[in-house]
């Protein structure tokens, strides 16, 4: 036996949307029910464990042997759930289906990716599964129908069993389909050990403080009940929550706008209001807060031992590679600006709701900013948090050649600066604090960051330049000044495009800074790709591509992918700066990962990343010197690619 292929349905009373898989298989009422295999590609078979039977004495064997590779669509859920009931395993032993497709640039979920990648769907049969699932696999409401059962139990409805077992089955006939097919594209064994890094620090997890949730749930409670006491009391309406009332009572008080959302009354507040209607306002700002459902998501996942597990996905992002977030989504975390979040934190571990008003003033706000910190190190250990440095601005320069930009990464760092020097022909001495030339930075700054993907103005607006005290008639004038100071870059853009278009329209590889721009496809299954090879070495997968005018009339390159805005599989557009972008971010990963594999090689633990950012259960004696010396550390495949490093270290996850 060289290979199995593994389905298999379980249950649990923990709601695994809600908790995640670690606690859901943690569970004490955890339970496999059905294991489906199919070994060295024969016919499937089922084995019902439910109903007493035992999974033969040779797969037991061949489930902790290292020989036999052990495939599955998500298979971080067998080998965890299969562990858990008794069935050592090991993870090197696995290979995941999902993974290999995400890396392929198809979608996450066993039906989805079976549709785009062109296998038939019967959404009828895909209907019964999900109905089965929720008939035998989560508790059932106890009813004088069913004898004040809470559990359906296979003796209860034999012949949806039978159906069960078959969608068992064909759940791994559907994954050796999927897997033919990912095949003709290989995942490269590098990205097989950082899904299986990316595993491993899932199922270890980090610990909270469960003390601090507590608090802040508690401190919430009381917050939001006399927030929306108070907005009776000053507007009179029955629901001060309901945006249609609102809307109302704020037309009938002299003020009017087309919805509520945060942007909407964050502009209706820095104008001149009714003193009543704006403190409604304010009120409907606080409590439209929504870091509170993380600590919400936290006590949910939160396993016996404290540790919340899962917060991760493996290739998160198709465009880049990059890791996305999960259960807590530790992406879009608030900032902290608080300078007592030590006191603030023991304060709301107190659940003293009146000293975190009278302290801080608006109680969501600080409770949002305490976020980060319900992250704690295991005991006896420190969190040691790092990250690069401008990261996307050394690379785009370094894969570029923009050489002014690599010499200032190679010397002072000061990028803004330079950047501003570049722009304005202002020596960059003179852009210090104390002098007018200073001035300048905060242009240098905002096009830094907004304008290296070939963004014009309403990059610059996204990214805060109105906020940051420029005006809009200035914009056009940054645009042209960064791109005249950054040819290069201007010109990779175009470069890339180019590379793209040529790739489609003659089917021959092109070659551009490093990068290698190819069509691939197979005959076996027509399968089409628009591929990147990247320094690494991995590739970036664009599906079923064509060229097509896009919304300006120019030829440019559409694929497949999961869109950011209609969630669905279909059509996207891009160009240039566009897929710069992509490359850049991709690179950056990549540079993210040479570092997670550093620190893996020196026996430390990752708990979590994010973006640029690792942050370790670290033993006391760990150094951020020494985190920081491993991310500065020249990358084979990135000669003369100048990274840096910066970081601290805490009793609790910050924003430094």
């Amino acid at each position: 036996m060289k290979h199995i292929s593994i389905d298999i349905e379980t249950k649990s009373s923990i709601d695994i949307g809600k908790a995640g898989l670690y606690k859901y298989a943690q569970s004490g009422d955890f339970e496999v029910l059905l294991f489906a295999y199919s070994a060295d590609g024969a016919p499937v078979q089922i084995v019902d464990l439910a109903c007493g039977e035992q999974i033969p004495d040779a797969i037991i064997t061949a489930l902790n042997d290292k020989v036999v590779v052990k495939h599955a669509y998500n298979a971080a859920f067998e080998w965890y759930c299969l562990n858990q009931a008794g069935y050592t395993t090991g993870l090197d032993q696995w290979r995941c289906t999902m993974a290999h497709g995400l890396y392929c640039g198809y979608p996450a979920g066993l039906d989805a990716v079976g549709k785009a990648i062109g296998l038939p769907q019967d959404k009828q049969k895909m209907a019964v599964g999900k109905a089965l699932i929720r008939y035998f696999c989560v508790p059932c409401k106890p009813t004088r129908t069913n004898g004040g059962r809470t559990w359906n139990l296979p003796k209860h409805d034999e012949d949806k069993w039978d159906l069960f077992k078959e969608y068992c089955k064909q759940d791994v006939v559907t994954e050796q389909e999927i897997l033919r097919r990912l095949d003709q594209f290989p995942m490269p064994e590098a990205e097989e050990y950082q899904w299986r890094l990316c595993v491993q620090m899932n199922a270890y997890g980090v610990k909270v403080d469960s003390a601090l949730i507590d608090g802040a749930l508690y401190i919430d409670q009381i917050s939001t009940g006399r927030l929306t006491e108070e907005a009776i009391a000053l507007t009179g309406l029955e629901n001060p929550n309901s945006a249609a009332q609102l809307l109302t009572w704020l037309q009938d008080n002299g003020t009017s706008a087309d919805n509520l959302q945060k942007a909407t009354v964050s502009d209706l507040l820095a104008g001149e209001l009714p003193e009543t209607v704006r403190r409604v306002l304010e009120i409907r700002q606080q409590l439209g807060k929504t870091s509170i459902k993380k600590y919400v998501a936290m006590d949910t996942a939160k396993c016996s031992d404290e540790r919340v597990r899962g917060l991760t996905q493996y290739y998160g992002a198709n465009r880049t590679g990059r890791w996305a977030g999960r259960m807590v989504q530790m992406q879009n975390l608030l900032r902290n600006y608080l300078k007592t979040l030590d006191n603030a934190r023991e304060v709301v571990k107190k659940k003293n709701y009146e000293g975190l008003r009278l302290l801080y003033g608006n109680v969501p706000d600080t409770l949002s900013q305490l976020i980060r910190t319900a992250f704690i190190p295991s005991e006896g250990h420190k969190f040691v948090v790092a990250d690069f440095s401008a990261i996307e601005a050394r690379v785009i320069a370094w894969l570029a050649g923009e050489q002014w930009v690599n010499e200032v990464f190679a010397t002072h760092g000061k990028i803004y600066e330079a950047t501003a020097s570049q722009m304005f022909g202002v020596p960059v001495e003179k852009i210090k604090k104390g002098n007018p030339e200073y001035a300048l930075r905060q242009k240098g700054k905002v096009a830094t960051l907004a304008l290296g993907y070939q963004g014009g103005t309403s990059a610059l607006i996204a990214m805060g330049a109105l906020n940051m005290g420029l005006t809009e008639e200035e914009l056009p004038d940054i645009v042209q000044r960064w791109r005249s100071a950054n040819p290069r870059i201007r010109d990779l853009w175009y470069s890339v495009e180019n590379a793209a278009v040529t790739a489609m329209q003659t089917a021959q590889p092109q070659g551009i800074r490093g990068l290698i721009f190819s069509v691939e496809g197979d005959l076996l299954y027509g399968q089409v790709f628009l591929t990147v090879t990247l320094p690494s070495g991995r590739k970036l997968y664009y599906p079923k591509p064509f060229l097509n005018e896009n919304q300006f009339g120019k030829m440019a390159l559409h694929y497949y992918a999961v869109g950011q805005q209609t969630k669905k599989w279909g059509v996207e557009s891009t160009y240039g700066g566009k897929m710069t972008e992509n490359i850049v971010q991709a690179i950056a990963r990549d540079c993210l990962a040479v570092t997670l594999s550093r620190i893996d090689h020196k026996g430390l633990q990752v708990v979590f990343h994010v973006h640029d950012e690792v942050i370790i259960d670290a033993p006391i004696e760990t150094t951020v010197d020494e985190i920081c010396d491993l991310m500065a550390e020249p990358i084979s495949w990135a000669p003369g690619l100048i990274l840096k490093g910066a970081g601290f270290e805490g009793s609790y996850y910050m924003k430094d």
